[in-house]
């Protein structure tokens, strides 16, 4: 496993970057996210780190000559690991790279945040068990979870070219739905437009056709984490998942934060990875000590929902939920492994979703189909509004941290978007 600690997490380390230090700051120099970003909207692609407020341009500070993140992605994890190191000694606090690098730094609020990279292809899994339990209970109360569940780490394949960056604007979809007193199927604006709280994992060295990669190894292959919002067309999600699962209910848009969290950011907030008392293990090929020892991430996680009306009254937004990844069913490096055992070849920058991740209780859900019971229950909000499915003009915030006592907080910055009327 890829948890190794190392200079570069140590809490006492400061950046000469000011903003770098702040007290609840994403970026300290303890994370140092990769992204891609241009200094106009049209203009050249570069590869960036965010330090503070600002965004460190790689190539300029002559820390590499790659200037495509999918090929940084597919360097060796040593490679990967040499470069944040010099990253950090260069960004610390009496480096004397300061008057050199301040000329290669820009406010993260004056350029323009793009995809971090190409996105080949896209598989969500199903990892997030408290919400495949509460969703199942609302269509098999007596038996909501398949028998394949605990088994299987569940994914489908979905659709790469709608996935956005943070910001991301989209109409709400149409697509073809059949209500409970309708006597046959039309073709509609979806009625009930929801969220979903994921993580992504991008993947970083892929692996030959053929070749599966084993517990041990999986997470050399992952690069790193992001926030992902999977939206969900649930009216249509309905009608046409059987049998063979969600399609137009899923790929008219995704949501990505711009900043890649890496594994060996995350080293300082691992878990132990323990299934509940009576559940079944995995099998011997989604196991390993590694796994067991520290294969589970400390990652809070928030959503937060901005209406319209919350906008033109100049009120802030208002937070929906909060959970955990830790509460997850299945790991990075298992859904890395069970992607590659049948010889599928994952390729640099592919991204795996996690799947909904909610909590046990039900304050702690990941959508809005879960918080309004299947839409019965409708959400009060605190300026009068009720939400049972997303409106016109409605906002999804998703946010995440880690804290540990003993190391700096780290963060992965916003993933935001924002619905718009059906052309």
């Amino acid at each position: 496993m890829n948890a190794q600690l190392n200079a570069t997490h140590d809490s006492r380390l400061r950046s000469w970057v000011a903003s770098a230090n702040q007290a609840g700051t994403d970026f300290p120099i303890q994370n140092l996210p990769f992204g891609t970003y241009s200094l106009t909207p049209q203009g050249e692609r570069r590869i960036g780190v965010a330090i503070g407020d600002q965004v460190l341009d790689l190539r300029a500070a002559g820390l590499t000559n790659i200037s495509d993140m999918n090929v940084l992605m597919a360097q060796s994890p040593r490679e990967v690991s040499a470069l944040r190191a010099a990253i950090s000694q260069g960004l610390a606090e009496g480096s004397a790279k300061q008057r050199q690098w301040s000329g290669f730094l820009h406010p993260q609020d004056a350029v323009t945040l793009h995809l971090p990279c190409r996105i080949g292809d896209y598989t969500d899994f199903y990892t997030g068990i408290h919400h495949a339990t509460t969703v199942g209970k609302l269509f098999r109360p007596d038996a909501p979870l398949l028998p394949n569940y605990k088994w299987v780490p569940i994914g489908y394949h979905g659709r790469a070219s709608s996935i956005g960056v943070s910001g991301q604007q989209f109409p709400r979809p149409r697509g073809q739905t059949k209500g409970p007193n309708d006597e046959v199927p039309v073709l509609r604006p979806s009625q009930r437009l929801d969220y979903e709280l994921e993580l992504g994992v991008l993947v970083g060295q892929g692996n030959a056709l053929g070749d599966a990669v084993g517990m041990e190894q999986a997470e050399a292959h992952a690069f790193g984490l992001v926030l992902l919002n999977d939206w969900s067309a649930r009216d249509v999600q309905a009608w046409e998942y059987q049998p063979l699962g969600p399609f137009l209910s899923k790929s008219f848009a995704s949501t990505i934060s711009p900043w890649i969290v890496t594994l060996e950011a995350l080293a300082p907030f691992r878990a132990a990875f323990a299934r509940p008392e009576g559940d079944p293990q995995p099998l011997p090929y989604l196991d390993s000590p590694g796994n067991r020892q520290q294969g589970s991430l400390d990652v809070e996680l928030e959503v937060w929902l901005h209406t319209q009306a919350m906008r033109d009254a100049g009120l802030s937004p208002e937070r929906l939920s909060q959970s955990n990844f830790r509460d997850a069913y299945w790991t990075v490096a298992q859904m890395l492994t069970h992607h590659t055992v049948n010889g599928c070849n994952l390729q640099p920058g592919d991204l795996l979703g996690s799947g909904t991740l909610s909590g046990a209780r039900s304050e702690q859900a990941g959508s809005l189909l879960e918080l309004s019971a299947g839409g019965k229950n409708a959400l009060k909000l605190a300026n009068g509004e009720t939400r049972t499915f997303l409106e016109d003009g409605d906002t999804i915030i998703l946010r995440a941290w880690c804290e540990r006592e003993g190391f700096q907080r780290i963060g992965f910055g916003e993933c935001r978007g924002q619905v718009l009327p059906a052309r």
